[in-house]
């Protein structure tokens, strides 16, 4: 069983997009499309905007959702995976691959989320930090025991889990860590606390869109972030989403998950390499391919 998998926000990168609109007469549809539905340029802004440019969230998680959806059309039956995936943002993409969400349905979504998700980062002073080299349960123990908001947000691979929340409740965090034996922790260069309690206007906010948008039966089933389980009712899709913003991305069990269910190879379609990296530091087994590179 091969699987397809989607980045999220942090695998931007200068000229994204630009080969396959210059080579696809359907990425030149969609961008333009897509130019429609969100009211700027945002062809021009992924072409030939700045790395800063990019790191607007207003910009950054449409930008990849585009480049994920258009590369996963482009590339057609080369993909034919049997499942999907998304990281955080990643997974409105897996679900417009699966056809759970029409895409001008999941573009909107995205958009009304990345808005959402703004607003809450301006109303409380958030971050997030990368711990590395210590055990899930211990990075836990320690959020448990910081006072303030702290929560562990993502769990990428053994040995590699973010954490989020207020921004002097992560400076505490991130020291006791290190006493305790963290390789490092690492203050990220993010905008707030994203899939943690401080995100919980946005939560509320994209619940009712999501609402007010149709889902259907994905052709293939999803994994999802907060279940790390495989699913095809669009009734717990739409539930599971609403819960992604302040719950947590499960990825490493996410993966592990589909390993156990029968996953063979991963593809990763979209901006970047991160998660077949991911996918190696959690089985070493397992075979990753680029969509990028199947063109």
């Amino acid at each position: 069983m091969n699987i397809a998998i989607f980045p999220g926000q942090g695998a931007q990168f200068e000229g994204m997009g630009k080969d396959l609109f210059d080579s696809f007469t359907q990425a030149q549809e969609r961008f333009v499309q897509a130019n429609e539905i969100l009211g700027f340029d945002i062809a021009k802004i992924m072409f030939e905007g700045s790395k800063e440019d990019l790191q607007q969230t207003k910009v950054t998680q449409p930008a990849i959702f585009l480049h994920s959806v258009i590369l996963a059309e482009v590339l057609g039956d080369k993909v034919a995976s049997q499942a999907a995936a998304g990281h955080s943002l990643g997974e409105f993409s897996a679900l417009t691959y699966s056809g759970a969400l029409e895409f001008e349905s999941g573009l909107r979504l995205v958009q009304q989320r990345a808005s959402a998700m703004q607003t809450a980062c301006e109303k409380t002073e958030g971050t997030m930090a990368a711990v590395l080299g210590l055990e899930n349960k211990i990075v836990e123990k320690i959020c448990e025991e910081t006072t303030g908001v702290v929560v562990a947000a993502n769990y990428n691979c053994p040995g590699q889990l973010v954490i989020s929340g207020e921004r002097l409740a992560i400076e505490q965090a991130c020291v006791a860590l290190k006493e305790v034996g963290a390789r490092r922790a690492l203050i990220l260069p993010v905008g707030g606390a994203f899939h943690s309690p401080l995100m919980e206007t946005a939560r509320v906010e994209l619940a009712q869109a999501i609402a007010s948008t149709p889902f259907h039966s994905p052709k293939i089933p999803v994994y999802q972030n907060v279940t790390a389980q495989s699913t095809t009712d669009a009734n717990e899709i739409q539930e599971n989403l609403v819960k992604q913003l302040t719950g947590a991305v499960k990825w490493t069990q996410s993966i592990e998950q589909m390993i156990a269910d029968g996953a063979k190879g991963f593809i990763e379609i979209g901006p970047g390499n991160v998660l077949q990296g991911l996918v190696k530091k959690i089985d070493r087994s397992m075979e990753t391919f680029s969509g990028q590179q199947r063109l």
